[in-house]
């Protein structure tokens, strides 16, 4: 009997996946428009990790090995990676379980995102079961509530398309002002263990316009990181409407029309490792960026790239202090001329950033 109810949807994605090079780039305006786009960060929603790993160098044969099911995501719709911040549906008036069909949830009901949804060994991000979710929206349109949600215990992703009912709702936030990045406390109950999905409905305040996101995590394994020592409270009272409006960023993110540029890769030195960093996006007063550190001739354990001229407000895939990210427990280890990324959010101008590393 089928796991899915029976009013499922099924969206015919065939067709997209057979599109060419010239049709994805021609497709690329015709995705979503540039308001209200966002993702959850960390731990990385499946599409927009993706991106942030690989956007730098899409092209990599490696990625198949090191990264599979980000691999067949790109073969898939690289447009789709290209517009990782723009997964949501309209209209929906609250009724999320009528609107998004069970198998589809990861995509928004969006065939654009239809891999996302695909079963399989999806990149896990280790967190603990007392953690803090991180939703960035750089056009601040604000958030009426989050809801999270977990896996039940027994529930395979690497084989099972993901249904309402593997899910167990966590928490419904209250009310977030017009200031980019959401942040709440989650709490996941102790009999989870193994590779689980978060999943995050995103209520923007600009419009009915719900964005629905699917993060991977390795649950149990010694509580890989400690729990955090203040918590963030979740807003309980709608946020009062500001007396001015909320400035557009001076530099909208754009949908490229063509595929971003890869940045230029240092040859690897004789030993250590370099870094360098590239912006994805630039609003007002901030911007969000990567750092891509590749290791020397020499296997390195560990690695800290400094951006100089960054000012550094929330990294991801690494530690910040001050212009300094430090690796990861998952990502520090690299071969000889092996890559990891990083991203962070930087206050002040984005010009004139450079990077330096360090391996340990």
């Amino acid at each position: 009997m089928s796991r899915f109810s029976p009013g499922r949807r099924v969206v015919a994605a065939a067709g997209a996946l057979a599109l060419g090079a010239a049709a994805v780039v021609g497709s690329v305006a015709l995705a979503a428009p540039a308001s209200a786009h966002g993702a959850v960060s960390d731990p990385p929603s499946r599409v927009y990790g993706c991106y942030q790993r690989w956007s730098g160098n899409h092209t990599d044969p490696a990625m198949a090995t090191q990264d599979p099911m980000c691999w067949s995501a790109w073969q898939a719709n690289p447009n789709a990676m290209w517009n990782w911040n723009g997964m949501f549906k309209e209209n929906v008036g609250g009724r999320h379980e009528q609107a998004i069909p069970d198998g589809k949830l990861c995509s928004a009901d969006n065939p654009l995102y239809d891999a996302a949804n695909t079963p399989g060994a999806w990149r896990a991000t280790p967190v603990p079961y007392d953690f803090r979710l991180t939703l960035h929206d750089p056009s601040n349109h604000g958030a009426d509530y989050l809801k999270i949600y977990v896996t039940k215990q027994g529930y395979d992703a690497r084989t099972e398309p993901l249904a309402w009912s593997d899910l167990e709702l966590l928490t419904t936030t209250g009310r977030y002002a017009p200031s980019s990045p959401y942040v709440t406390d989650v709490s996941i109950p102790r009999d989870r263990t193994g590779h689980h999905v978060v999943f995050t409905i995103w209520q923007a305040s600009h419009l009915d316009q719900p964005y629905y996101q699917c993060s991977d995590v390795l649950l149990g394994d010694g509580d890989p990181a400690p729990n955090p020592t203040t918590p963030v409270p979740n807003p309980t009272t709608p946020a009062p409407n500001p007396t001015t409006p909320v400035p557009n960023p001076t530099t909208p993110v754009p949908n490229p029309t063509t595929p971003a540029p890869n940045p230029t890769t240092p040859a690897p030195g004789p030993s250590g490792c370099t870094a360098t960093v590239s912006v994805v996006s630039a609003w007002q007063g901030g911007y969000q960026a990567t750092v891509t550190v590749t290791a020397g001739s020499s296997a390195i354990t560990g690695w800290k790239a400094t951006v100089n001229g960054a000012t550094i407000t929330q990294a991801w895939n690494g530690t910040a202090s001050g212009s300094t990210i430090t690796s990861a427990g998952w990502n520090g280890a690299l071969a000889p001329g092996g890559t990891a990324t990083a991203g962070f959010l930087g206050s002040g101008s984005s010009s004139g950033l450079s990077a330096t590393c360090t391996a340990s």
